[in-house]
């Protein structure tokens, strides 16, 4: 069963908002004292969070599903629908937010940090918000809209001082459970570790981090062995530390020749990374620790009296160290201590985040119409940020509903739009995205305003109350002529085939 993981696929919804109320005040002495329904709740936003408690990602790994509680009703009386809670996610710090098409939303770094990640749907307006002097009293209210959804995708990158690379069974979990409290799983056997290991290491006034990276091998940066899915781990840190192996088994390796390829490996990752926009050094230039591990071996002694001079020659500090008899840990933990203190000294100072202001864009709520085609005819679709939201907030079982929702869109000028792209009095016209928009036939001829209105929750420009034309009376008068004539030849047929009897005639006064 997994217990640490790095990379999840998160989908998350903010919560609907609540629907208006359409009520009507009543009182003693005043049977309709005008409307009182209230507004409905705003729901809750979906939040992401770095806890300092929270190192990995594996409950949501288990709960990939996550949705805020949604906004109350309205009510009569005034009563407001209450607010949804938002929904507060914790995520451990160094977790990247991205969205499906892979662009970053979010770097979270630093306790506290928030990102919304879902927005909750606002609450419909009540019929006391939608009267005027026109409208006085409204028999609808307007519905909550849904909360966003969205599919993303978190990434963890430790955010650790020092990291340890090397070969498997380079004795990396070792060192770090002699220098910390950590305690990683080792055994005697390669990819032992199967996840970064995180420890705290004390130094006398220093204090930094270490992670311990599970082992690299040839053609890590391309994705065999581990190295792919936890190279992104060391991105973050000050100082690399390569642990190299001097007693290993096989004989085709050595501690020069491992050297090379880790280097050789990171390179390669390195050129992948866009180190110059956040400020941090590059990967390859930062401050490097070479560690010739499991010296307390007489084998592993000889072969690092035989590659040290070779290892001086690279300009790096050279240590002979044995996470078993802890010789040497002393010395290396000083001396990380020192060059973390030297990255963190050269960092730049940290500015507070700037306050950023979004205004509405000038044509944000501009609607446009494009022709497509829809059950193989050609249709118009009216697109844009105010007909798609109020399209949603409609109730289209309430006709004076519809009417409103007619008249807005006739003031935002959709009709001029319509009759500019060839729309005609029947038109198949559909607003909204995809397989969600509403399909309707247009009639330009629903523009008016709230003398149209009848009862509440009515509108009389659903009712058909038009008038015949002069050819439709016409039409009309020749088919009741034709009617009639058709029923007087009926009736002198039967009288001419004896069924009836004529009353002039001598057998009718018989």
């Amino acid at each position: 069963m997994a217990t640490f993981v790095d990379r999840v696929q998160l989908q998350v919804v903010g919560g609907s908002g609540g629907h208006g109320a359409a009520s009507i005040r009543r009182e003693k002495f005043k049977p309709l004292a005008g409307p009182d329904g209230a507004d409905g709740g705003r729901g809750g936003d979906v939040i992401l969070e770095v806890d300092a408690s929270t190192t990995t990602l594996l409950q949501y790994h288990h709960r990939p599903h996550q949705s805020a509680t949604g906004g109350g009703f309205g009510k009569g009386d005034l009563r407001h629908g209450a607010s949804g809670e938002d929904l507060v996610l914790a995520v451990p710090d160094g977790t990247v937010v991205t969205a499906e098409d892979g662009t970053v939303l979010a770097d979270m770094i630093g306790i506290g940090t928030r990102f919304v990640a879902a927005r909750g749907g606002s609450g419909g307006l009540g019929n006391a918000a939608l009267a005027s002097r026109q409208r006085k009293a409204p028999g609808f209210a307007l519905l909550g809209e849904p909360g966003q959804e969205r599919t993303l995708v978190l990434e963890l990158k430790s955010v650790a001082d020092v990291a340890l690379v090397g070969y498997p069974s380079a004795g990396k979990s070792s060192l770090i459970a002699a220098m910390s409290a950590a305690r990683p799983k080792i055994a005697d056997y390669p990819f032992t570790t199967l996840v970064p290991n995180l420890g705290v290491v004390e130094a006398g006034e220093h204090r930094f981090t270490i992670a311990d990276v599970p082992g690299l091998i040839p053609g890590a940066s391309q994705g065999k062995g581990l190295g792919l899915d936890f190279l992104r781990h060391i991105e973050r840190c000050h100082v690399l530390v390569h642990v190299l192996d001097t007693a290993s088994l096989e004989s085709d390796r050595d501690p020069l020749s491992d050297l090379t390829t880790i280097e050789h490996e990171l390179a390669t990752y390195a050129a992948s990374l866009d180190e110059e926009t956040d400020g941090r050094v590059p990967l390859m230039q930062r401050p490097t620790v070479v560690v010739l591990n499991k010296t307390d071996l007489p084998d592993g002694e000889d072969m690092a009296d035989i590659v040290r001079d070779q290892l001086a020659e690279r300009d790096v500090p050279v240590l002979d160290v044995s996470a078993v008899s802890h010789k040497g840990l002393r010395e290396l933990s000083f001396t990380l201590g020192e060059l973390v203190e030297q990255a963190r000294a050269a960092l730049p100072a940290p500015e507070p985040a700037p306050i950023v202001l979004t205004p509405r864009a000038v044509d944000g709520g501009a609607s446009r119409v494009v022709t497509e085609q829809y059950d193989g005819h050609t249709a118009f679709r009216v697109q844009g940020d105010k007909p798609e939201r109020w399209v949603r907030q409609t109730d289209f079982t309430n006709d004076e509903a519809v009417g409103f929702l007619a008249d807005r869109l006739a003031k935002l000028g959709v009709e001029d739009q319509l009759y500019a792209a060839g729309a005609v009095p029947g038109s198949t016209v559909l607003i909204g995205p995809g397989d969600d928009a509403v399909v309707f036939d247009w009639e330009p001829t629903m523009v008016g305003g709230a003398e149209m209105l009848g009862r509440r929750g009515t509108d009389d420009r659903f009712e058909d109350r038009s008038r015949p034309t002069r050819e439709m009376k016409k039409e009309q008068q020749r088919a009741r002529t034709a009617e009639r004539m058709g029923r007087i030849s009926a009736m002198e047929a039967e009288r001419r085939a004896g069924h009836w009897a004529d009353p002039s005639s001598e057998e009718g006064t018989r």
